[in-house]
């Protein structure tokens, strides 16, 4: 009797886990979906270690590179987006060649690392 209440117990915890994680998993997609009306959207994120990371903002036509750490936000790059170009890079392919002029040398590299890893 005892290891059915036991073997019961494990089926529900590692249900609610599950569970857990696939509503993360889907509140996490829908963060980078852009709001109508709305004029600021994250377009995408890379941990750089681990507490920084490096955010790409798209404010009406601008994009932005921004660094953050956990008392600090850092504008590491901007640059005017033309009006035919997509959202968000589609791929791990190289950055636009207007765009990576503005990227400062040390955000371009951290980003190129992180296309090259997968990431």
């Amino acid at each position: 009797m005892d290891i059915l209440r036991i073997i019961g117990s494990l089926i529900l915890v590692f249900g609610l886990m599950g569970a857990l994680l696939w509503g993360l998993k889907r509140m996490q997609m829908k963060i980078g979906t852009p709001m109508p009306g709305r004029r600021l959207h994250l377009l995408e994120t890379v941990s750089v270690g681990p507490r920084q990371k490096i955010a790409l903002l798209r404010i009406d036509t601008r994009e932005v590179l921004v660094g953050l750490s956990p008392g600090q936000m850092t504008a590491l790059g901007q640059w005017t987006v033309a009006a035919g170009q997509p959202e968000a890079p589609s791929g791990a392919g190289e950055p636009a060649p207007a765009a990576a002029e503005t990227y400062p040398m040390t955000a371009q590299a951290l980003l190129e690392r992180e296309s090259r890893n997968g990431r």
